[in-house]
């Protein structure tokens, strides 16, 4: 098993619209062999940001990338634009193979 997360750190006061932006999203993760969930996570909140985790569980890495080169992944992530003033830097990827 596979889980792969993204960071980010959403401005202050800019939770609600990052939060609706990611309901409102299609993703089309449930097309896509090896997908196996898929959670927004919030973490805390400091004087200018809330951090923020992408978190999805996969068969295997290669199932991963699989749908980060497919175009069910581009159509994501072409719609997937946070207004400005939200995000304050570019997300970090990190990917885990899941031991235990």
């Amino acid at each position: 098993m596979y889980i792969a997360m993204n960071r980010f750190r959403i401005a202050k006061g800019r939770e609600s619209v990052f939060e609706e932006m990611w309901r409102q999203r299609e993703s089309y993760l449930d097309q896509v062999e090896g997908f196996r969930e898929f959670h927004l996570l919030r973490g805390p909140t400091g004087e200018e940001e809330t951090l923020y985790a992408s978190h999805s569980v996969w068969d295997t890495e290669s199932a991963f990338v699989a749908w980060t080169e497919s175009d069910h992944f581009k159509n994501a992530h072409a719609k997937a634009k946070s207004p400005e003033g939200t995000v304050l830097s570019h997300p970090v990827f990190e990917g885990f193979e899941v031991v235990l």
